[in-house]
């Protein structure tokens, strides 16, 4: 049975209807790669995911967002841990002039969009990435809204 569950590590995410997002985010990842998925999200600060972005992939700069495939080969279901730091979630909310729920709304699609498989390294890449964050998005609020 698929699982999402959100944490929230030193910060307070705010993040509203977990149990109807992480249903949602269950079905958007079985829709691409038919098999049940277990995700855990975690809201984390800047500098816990810089930390964790140095450490891990080398890289020393801010993100949004790390996401951790962790299903092992041939297995009957979908692994991942996904951080998302609330301090980038607010100043990108603030650059892009939205909501923070709405941002936030925003990269944990991402995250479940990198667990389906897609990626963002290229131009290509980014731009379907946002396409199909935004078609998520507007399935979940539409859904939300009835």
């Amino acid at each position: 049975m698929s699982r999402c569950t959100f944490t929230d590590h030193e910060v307070k995410s705010m993040l509203k209807q977990k149990r109807r997002l992480g249903a949602f985010v269950n079905n958007l990842i079985d829709h691409y790669k038919k098999k049940e998925s277990i995700l855990t999200y975690v809201f984390v600060s800047d500098d816990y995911l810089l930390q964790m972005n140095q450490q891990y992939l080398q890289h020393d700069t801010y993100t949004d967002i790390i996401t951790f495939d962790l299903t092992e080969k041939n297995a009957e279901f979908i692994v991942g841990d996904i951080y998302i730091s609330i301090d980038r979630i607010k100043e990108n909310a603030l650059s892009m002039k939205t909501t923070m729920q709405t941002e936030l709304l925003r990269v944990v699609l991402h995250g479940a969009l990198h667990i389906s498989g897609f990626g963002d390294k290229t131009k290509s890449q980014q731009l379907e990435m946002r396409q199909l964050e935004d078609k998520w998005m507007k399935k979940y609020l539409t859904l939300n809204n009835k």
